[in-house]
């Protein structure tokens, strides 16, 4: 292996270039191959030999976006977030860490590059644009100015060396002069002090007169941009009173033409015509809200949005062009005057604190984990009893994780004050995709909880709702929560979770249905939660997607929302994690539009003519959708500070297991395993969780004795029947992930973890 030229620890310039040979991690039959990697203007190519150099790269990462993480003394990884991922060795340590300093000096040098060449964008998109020759002309005034600027910060750098060099110099010479006795060196000395004193002389005088020559070129040049800028302002000013004038003008012609042709037919009845003249005040007062519309979307479900025509916003019921159209008139507008309104129809709540909550937990410990002792470990021992480490986890339980379902609470309010059907939908719909916000960077698992467990959130004073969970079945896992809210809305659900383990990925579905009730229209929506797939089990990072489609039914009114949750592709062209829908009535008929992310934001939007299109990529027909402006109806908190090393936990996350007084002896917040995790005595934890497994299993022997016993009589053994079918098994040793393994899965898991740690 030849050596590479070991990285300068200076930052190398933009002509610099690192290479050398490292194995690169292929796949489970050929393992680490040799291969030619080049660095080189921020970008980390690599070539099967040094003869591919000129003619087939095989693969290139931009290191302005990338993570480097060193895995072992040889080994370290090169990422860009997912889509791709080098996991490479080198040959000794010492050759790995001057490719780590390699590649931190290309990516701090490649980041600040970006930088500065966002800044010089923001500052060249504020000139006014010139045509023909001016242009050219004003910006290489701008570069020449910057140049000139840069040059003389440069002198002022070689300056300051030299005033430190020849400083030092002669703080050393008059301390030699001190030391020496007067005599016959005296002389030479004081000529050496000398001379250095006038180089520390004339260098200040050069550092002085570069620093005045930079303040005079700064000075000049700062008025000169002051004042281009200050005419840009009212150049810009100028244009948008007039574009406000030309529009004021446009809907003032198109009121003019509408009213040419389409009053004379009401002159006949005074009441159309007052009717009308009420119109068109509601036009001038609405005239800035009305006119804004959003672009074109393709979206994956089967239909398409566009901009609406501005006489939709006022007219009902026409066909346009030949094409049959359906209007979305017989509901109220969805805006926040609707629900100001709304809002006057209940009594407001004064909610006030009853506690300061908890804004951190201690930091989560990096531990090794030795997974070669737990195979050894497990030698003779039957599956069921082979306990897993807490590593895996994360200091929650699962009744915990599905009471995070209630951070996005305020979507239930805003839902409950509504009268009309279909913007309760809007809402509901909102809500079921926020439940998913928190498990985008979420990837350990929760504890399972014990038979009988519970968990009590109490924020009626807080928030103005109160959630209860219980585990209610242990085998098959089953969880029942119930929630309520002073604002009018009940929700509750039953979960049981099913899963599906294919060696790279992990799907998990989760069974069992969610209600909600708003107490005041009576209303009753139902829906079901979508597939969750934790990807790279083998090798990788892990990350996890959610996808699927979700149908929320209001029993009462028969509406309906179909949600779609597109699955990740490398080679889509739509954004990761989006979700669509489309809300329909009893009809059928599509009223708003639903899109956005599950991890950042939803948008709806108004429908108000829908009409067949052209056919779609899989040759079905697409419908599409003239609306208005997508507002956003739902926006994802922002993490805490410092939540990378906290689990990634939400605000809400980081007070579910905060001790409080009054609650059960059963409330999750007392597991003594998962208090001993959140406060870093792994050890500890893991020693307890064995002990909590080995009494359920020691529990569940003694209610099997029982039953065998009582079964000498019918009545008797039907009674034990209810009472063992939520059997005790053991807590982590059938699950990875939220859900129930099979036994011979068990074993894939371990060795999977085993080999991601080679």
């Amino acid at each position: 292996m030849s050596e590479p030229k070991p990285p300068t620890p200076t930052t190398p310039t933009a002509g610099d270039t690192y290479k050398g040979w490292l194995f690169k991690w292929t796949n489970y039959i050929k393992g680490y191959q040799r291969r030619w990697f080049v660095l080189s203007n921020g970008l980390l190519s690599y070539y099967r030999s040094q003869a591919e150099m000129g003619h087939t790269c095989r693969g290139t990462i931009n290191l302005a976006t990338a993570n480097i993480a060193v895995e072992d003394s040889c080994n370290f990884v090169v990422s860009n977030g997912g889509a791709q991922t080098y996991h490479l060795k080198a040959s000794s340590e010492v050759e790995r860490q001057r490719w780590i300093t390699a590649l931190e000096l290309a990516k701090a040098k490649a980041v600040r590059m970006q930088d500065e060449s966002d800044d010089s964008g923001d500052e060249f998109c504020v000139v006014a644009p010139v045509s023909g020759q001016g242009a050219g002309s004003h910006n290489s005034e701008i570069q020449s100015t910057l140049r000139t600027l840069s040059s003389k910060v440069e002198d002022l750098t070689t300056c300051n060396d030299l005033i430190v060099k020849h400083g030092s110099a002669l703080q050393r010479s008059l301390s030699e002069l001190e030391a020496l006795r007067v005599g016959a060196e005296m002389g030479e000395k004081i000529r050496q002090v000398t001379e250095r004193a006038t180089l520390f002389r004339i260098t200040s005088n050069a550092m002085i007169n570069a620093c005045r020559d930079f303040l005079s070129i700064a000075q000049m040049h700062s008025k000169r941009w002051q004042k281009a800028l200050q005419t840009e302002r009212d150049q810009r000013i100028r244009l948008e009173e007039t574009l406000e004038q030309l529009a004021k003008q446009h809907n003032h012609l198109e009121r003019a033409f509408r009213g040419a042709t389409v009053l004379p037919p009401s002159l006949s009845n005074p009441n159309l015509s007052i009717k009308s003249g009420i119109s068109g005040k509601g036009d001038a007062s609405d005239e800035d809200d009305d006119n804004e519309f959003f672009d074109a979307m393709e979206d994956p479900t089967g239909f398409i949005t566009v901009p609406a025509d501005p006489k939709y916003h006022r007219r009902s019921g026409s066909n346009v062009s030949g094409i049959s159209s359906e209007m979305g008139t017989d509901d109220t507008s969805f805006d926040e005057l609707s629900l100001a309104s709304n809002s006057e129809s209940l009594p407001p709540l004064e909610l006030e604190p009853v506690r300061q909550r908890r804004t951190r937990i201690p930091d989560k410990p990096n531990y090794y984990l030795n997974l070669w002792s737990i195979m050894k470990n497990c030698i003779g021992k039957e599956l069921s009893k082979i306990p897993m480490p807490v590593n895996f986890n994360e200091p929650l339980s699962m009744l915990q994780r599905l009471s995070e379902d209630l951070e996005y609470y305020e979507l239930l309010d805003k839902a409950a004050k509504c009268h009309n059907s279909l913007e309760q939908m809007c809402y509901v719909a909102a809500f079921t995709v926020s439940s998913y916000s928190t498990t985008v960077h979420r990837t350990g698992k929760p504890f399972n909880p014990l038979l009988g467990e519970t968990f009590e959130l109490d924020r009626i004073r807080e928030s103005g709702y109160r959630s209860l969970c219980e585990q209610v079945s242990h085998h098959p896992p089953a969880a029942a929560h119930h929630a309520f809210s002073e604002k009018g809305w009940t929700l509750r659900q039953e979960i049981t979770l099913a899963s599906k383990f294919r060696g790279k990925y992990l799907s998990i579905m989760p069974l069992g249905s969610i209600q909600c009730i708003f107490d005041k229209s009576n209303n009753q929506y139902s829906w079901k939660k979508v597939t969750t797939t934790v990807h790279n089990i083998i090798v990788g990072k892990l990350w996890i997607d959610q996808s699927g489609e979700i149908d929320v039914v209001n029993h009462k009114t028969g509406d309906r929302c179909h949600l779609k949750f597109a699955p990740y592709s490398y080679f889509s062209r739509d954004v990761p994690r989006k979700v669509t829908g489309v809300v329909t009535d009893k009809d059928g008929k599509a009223h708003y539009v639903l899109s956005g992310t599950w991890d950042e934001k939803m948008e709806f939007s108004r429908i108000m003519q829908s009409s067949k299109g052209e056919n779609g990529t899989e040759g079905k027909q697409r419908t599409v959708y003239q609306t208005l402006k997508p507002k956003e109806i739902w926006r994802k908190n922002p993490l805490p500070d410092g939540a990378e090393n906290m689990y990634y936990f939400s605000s809400l996350a980081l007070t579910l297991n905060e001790l409080e007084e009054g609650v059960a002896p059963t409330d999750s917040r007392r597991r003594p395993d998962q208090r001993l995790m959140e406060e870093g005595r792994w050890d500890e934890a893991n020693a307890e969780k064995q002990r909590l497994e080995e009494k359920q299993r020691s529990t569940r022997r003694e209610r099997e004795k029982d039953a065998v016993k009582a079964a000498a009589t019918p009545e008797e053994a039907d009674a034990h029947e209810a009472g063992t079918t939520a059997s005790e098994v053991s807590d982590e040793s059938k699950y990875r992930f939220m859900v129930f393994l099979g036994e011979e899965v068990l074993l894939g898991v371990l060795c999977v973890a085993i080999l991601r740690k080679r």
